[in-house]
């Protein structure tokens, strides 16, 4: 929030002066975003680190007495801890301290995670234990929808995915139902508006289907990855043609399909073996992808693309130098003509530069 009024406050004094912005309008527009409250600010952000903090507190002391508890003492503790966590909440949310009262509603979440796992021991509980986490993210996902707690679906996210990697480091297959619990988590976001909390579900999302590159056809499903990426960034261009109004924005969607098409790549040429013109043509392609999408990023203003297409060149240049560190002259002979091709995109990229420039000025 403050970094965009501080560049709003620097592009407003532009505006005026080019006579596109009145004084009056400037003066309106100011006034509006300075009466703009952030909705979680520096003070919501430490209490929900030592709301977490205290749960994890509650916890070890807990467990610490817990075979000096009688069972009645033991679901006495638990359910105050509930109780006073969730009916916290509800009275910081009526003094409008909406932060803090966020925060309650996290230590609510862990103390109901620590009620299922310490239950369950207990009373010498059986069965798969993934579902306690299961049960856990469910409580989370509850708490986030029905009374609107972001850091609550941020934690759902979470648990859905140790709840999903668990059963895949048990059974060492694909955990397909990751994406039905994921989806109904990221809903409930949408619901809500909350772009920051989509973000967070799709990086867990991209995370699963790399995944599927190791885990599917004997670990060499990569290139299956590569088009599931691929898909991700050609829906999202065309939605943003179309002018469809998406829960997430356009350049978070092309982000999340390059990190899945780039992880998919890399895995082709330094996962997998492959030969040396192999892993040339598959080098040079994505090389040339990452170059492409340098260029449509700063083209269009979408600096998260930009820079992802950096560090992802970045990566893959070393990915090459150390894959072909046996030959130096083979690496020296191929930096020196990824070199020069950059150097003459670079030149390509600046005449077209200047003969817009030109036109526009005719114009």
């Amino acid at each position: 929030m403050w970094s965009y009024q501080r560049r709003l406050n620097r592009d407003l004094g532009r505006w005026r002066a080019a006579g596109w912005v009145t004084p009056e309008g400037e003066q309106r527009i100011r006034a509006e975003i300075g009466a703009m409250r952030p909705g979680f600010g520096l003070s919501g952000a430490l209490a929900v680190l030592g709301a977490i903090l205290l749960g994890f507190a509650a916890m070890s002391f807990v467990a610490a007495n817990w075979q000096e508890m009688s069972k009645l003492a033991r679901l006495v503790v638990l359910g105050s801890g509930l109780v006073a966590a969730y009916g916290g909440a509800g009275a910081l949310f009526d003094r409008k301290l909406d932060g803090f009262a966020h925060a309650a509603l996290l230590l609510g979440v862990g103390m109901f995670g620590a009620s299922i796992m310490l239950i369950a021991q207990m009373y010498h509980m059986d069965g798969n234990p993934p579902d306690a986490v299961l049960t856990w993210a469910a409580g989370a996902l509850g708490t986030g929808a029905l009374i609107g707690s972001n850091p609550a679906l941020a934690a759902a996210v979470l648990l859905t995915g140790l709840w999903s990697g668990w059963e895949t480091v048990i059974t060492g297959s694909v955990h397909w139902w990751f994406v039905p619990a994921l989806a109904m988590i990221m809903a409930a976001m949408a619901w809500r508006g909350w772009g920051a909390g989509l973000r967070l579900a799709g990086l867990a999302l991209a995370v699963w289907v790399v995944a599927l590159g190791y885990l599917l056809n004997d670990g060499h499903a990569h290139a299956l990855v590569v088009l599931i990426g691929l898909v991700i960034i050609g829906g999202a261009l065309a939605a943003q043609h179309a002018g469809l109004r998406l829960p997430i924005d356009t350049s978070s969607l092309i982000g999340l399909g390059m990190g899945i098409a780039f992880a998919g790549m890399f895995a082709l040429q330094f996962i997998e073996t492959v030969t040396v013109s192999s892993l040339i043509v598959l080098a040079v392609l994505t090389l040339a992808a990452l170059l492409a999408a340098i260029y449509w990023g700063s083209r269009t203003g979408y600096g998260g693309v930009m820079w992802l297409g950096y560090a992802g060149f970045s990566i893959e240049v070393l990915g090459i130098y150390f894959r072909t560190i046996g030959t130096l002259m083979g690496s020296s002979l191929f930096f020196l003509l990824t070199g020069l091709l950059v150097i003459a995109l670079a030149a390509l990229a600046w005449r077209l530069h200047e003969r817009n420039a030109d036109v526009e000025a005719v114009q």
